[in-house]
């Protein structure tokens, strides 16, 4: 009998309760808020005739090509090696040599699992911080203290625990980039001494709004090394938080859902909460995903309160306490102006972000573009809860090229007007071969076949019985009625710049196949999903304006040893062990890179990089582990450098200021600060070549 690695944590994905208290509210311990009878993924397959003729494991797949569908074709090689070596029980192999063996860009010698309290990064690498919690960035900003933090010194430091990260050139100034960062959440357990989670103080909650939001920094690289290092004073250097004013636009913009005491216009918000990953538009802005912004409120009542899973009492925070806007009994439409995509421009200082209604509402993990054949941009987004949506958007407007006055003016105006999506998918086999335990179906591969539903055109609604601004503000009540398809924690969403394909991290789903809950099926294969997948998805004819597509999963996670694992057919002895895929990037190779969150094979988090194409694909290598209790967000990867925020280090239950869990990163009586971290060759070459 194969040995496989032990499981960690009682909590979903492996996550400690502080992080499940702090970031989303206990999300995963509340009552699900999709109570639709909408198929789960799979869930029609019962009616679906087989296929007449199945495939071997090692064949090409080619889903609907009669019908036009895009062809998701996978090596033969590797899947016949694997299918040879299943059941084997051989242990992964750790002992690549550094540019011996590997896809191009993934040529490094992997990091094995571990428990270490530092960033652990492959032989021949090193590794910086860039920038840590509280760091200075704007004009005036003191240097940080733990001990004598204010509201006003965090306005003008670098904010607290960052997802997303993008970095932009910067034209005119050599060696230098715009780095843009999502301060997601706070731990304000980890941040005061002395907290008192049942009475914080007014000054420990302004401080909070300040430390969440966005921070936009100017970064330097060292002409010999990788090693980047903020440039202070910068005058693109900016701070947004939960009390900066943003605006609201497109076609839900005014809207009475949308009217406050304070704003009776409902176009103007003061704060961005909880911004998880994001994207970057080919127009030079970066979009960025109010995610779990439910558990700020409190005492929600309403059924649209539920379906978005703000609760009846108070919050965590209390922030409720010191205004009023948290407080739904006294200001009910305030949640509605959050959860949106918000755009900014981090090149101009000055202006106001904007939240992008036509997008939807709902808990937007990511918002990644990708233009069309005629130059309209195309947007994809997951709803990161439980067996909830994938969605896209559309735009009517092509964008226009250059950095002219007018050229930027007009591309601000992209994500305003087009038609909003959510996807249906089908897959191709009987529904018994699904017996929740992730054994493939006979053809060999999970996949299958879907559809892009429309809901919503400018100021036409598609969705019958609603409104088109109810389609955009109540946006998951609008996938509920057209019957779209519940997936597993649907999180950060990335096209192959190279090929067209979207690929989606499927984190985990704990409540798959419990009683009364979904049982297994094609696109969420395993009964009590601890680890996750990701799917990939090809739009038909290559079109992301179509209505159609094919897809499948790419990879199943977990123990290589586990058979209920799957990575794309390459042999499972060759790839490293992961587990809870979140935030996902591409590098230039055409190679997928992964962070995890919550990995339940008794390690830390990590970031590995997987060749999405040729005979090596499915390839998968762990690059870094972060430190304990962290979890790996932001991938940037250049040619010679990776970016990664390592986020909330520490927060292991019971930790505090006083009794940290973590050291990292300035060692032993050193307050624990989440960082962004730079890693890059020591012999200056690229990296994985």
């Amino acid at each position: 009998m194969r040995n496989l690695l032990p499981l960690i944590s009682s909590h979903p994905g492996g996550r400690s309760g502080l992080t499940c208290r702090y970031r989303c509210g206990d999300a995963c311990f509340q009552e699900i808020p999709n109570t639709s009878d909408n198929e789960y993924a799979g869930d029609v397959i019962a009616g679906a005739l087989s296929r007449r003729s199945m495939m071997r494991a090692a064949a090409v797949v080619t889903v609907a090509a009669a019908a036009g569908t895009a062809a998701l074709a996978g090596p033969a090689a590797p899947q016949a090696e694997a299918a040879a070596l299943a059941g084997t029980g051989r242990t992964p192999n750790y002992s690549h040599k550094p540019g011996v063996s590997g896809a191009r860009g993934l040529r490094f010698s992997p990091v094995a699992p571990n428990k270490d309290d530092k960033v652990t990064v492959p032989d021949g690498y090193d590794q910086n911080i860039v920038l840590r919690w509280g760091e200075p960035i704007l004009r005036g900003a003191p240097a940080f203290d733990p001990d004598r933090q204010t509201a006003k010194a965090q306005a003008g430091q670098f904010g607290y625990n960052v997802d997303f990260l993008s970095l932009l050139p910067l034209r005119g100034e050599h060696g230098r980039q715009v780095l843009v960062a999502n301060h997601e959440y706070t731990d304000e357990n980890l941040m005061f001494r002395g907290y008192d989670p049942a009475n914080p103080t007014r000054e420990q909650v302004e401080i909070a709004w300040a430390a969440h939001g966005l921070s936009v920094v100017v970064v330097q690289e060292e002409h010999r090394t990788g090693k980047l290092g903020a440039v202070g004073r910068h005058p693109l250097n900016r701070r947004l938080t939960a009390t900066s004013e943003f605006r609201v636009t497109g076609p839900a913009a005014g809207s009475p859902l949308l009217r406050t005491s304070a704003d009776p216009s409902g176009r103007k918000v003061l704060g961005t909460l909880n911004n998880c990953a994001g994207g970057t538009t080919p127009w030079g802005t970066t979009l960025h995903g109010e995610e779990n912004f439910n558990q700020y409120f409190a005492n929600g009542s309403s059924a649209t309160d539920k379906r978005y899973g703000i609760g009846s009492t108070a919050t965590e925070r209390k922030w409720e306490r010191f205004d009023k806007r948290f407080d739904v009994a006294q200001e009910p439409n305030e949640p509605h102006r959050h959860g949106w995509v918000v755009e900014l421009d981090p090149f101009d200082p000055e202006s106001t972000p904007r939240k992008r209604t036509a997008l939807g509402r709902f808990k937007h993990e990511a918002a990644q573009p990708r233009l069309t054949a005629d130059g309209r941009p195309v947007v994809y987004m997951g709803d990161d809860e439980r067996f909830d949506y994938f969605y896209k958007f559309v735009s009517s407007k092509q964008m226009k090229k250059g950095n002219s006055r007018a050229a930027r003016e007009h591309n601000l105006t992209l994500l305003d007007e087009g038609t909003l999506y959510v996807a249906k998918l089908t897959g191709d086999s009987p529904a018994e071969e699904f017996d929740g335990t992730g054994k493939l179906p006979s053809d060999g591969e999970f996949d299958g076949s879907g559809v892009w539903i429309p809901l919503a055109t400018g100021n036409t609604s598609h969705v019958p019985g609603m409104t088109a601004e109810e389609v955009y503000v109540f946006t998951r009540l609008a996938g509920d009625k057209v019957g779209a398809t519940k997936m597993d924690r649907p999180e950060d969403v990335e096209p192959s710049p190279r090929t067209g394909r979207v690929y989606i991290a499927l984190t985990n789903n704990t409540d798959r196949g419990k009683a009364g809950k979904a049982a297994a099926d094609e696109a969420n294969p395993r009964n009590l999903n601890k680890h996750g997948q990701v799917l990939e998805l090809a739009e038909h004819w290559d079109d992301p304006a179509g209505d159609g597509f094919a897809w499948r999963l790419f990879l199943v996670a977990g123990d290589p040893n586990d058979p209920a694992t799957y990575f794309s057919g390459f042999p499972k002895e060759k790839v490293s062990p992961i587990s809870c895929p979140d935030n996902v990037a591409f590098d230039d190779h055409g190679n997928l890179w992964i962070s995890t969150d919550g990995n339940q094979l008794g390690s830390h988090d990590g970031l590995f990089g997987v060749a999405t194409q040729g005979e090596r694909r499915g390839e998968l290598k762990q690059f870094l582990t972060v430190p304990t209790g962290a979890e790996t967000c932001g991938p940037v990867i250049q040619d010679r450098r990776v970016l990664v925020a390592v986020q909330h280090p520490g927060e292991i239950d019971g930790a505090t200021v006083d009794k940290p869990a973590s050291s990292w990163p300035d060692g032993p009586g050193k307050i624990v600060r989440p960082s962004v971290v730079a890693v890059w060759r020591r012999d200056g070459r690229d990296i994985g070549v």
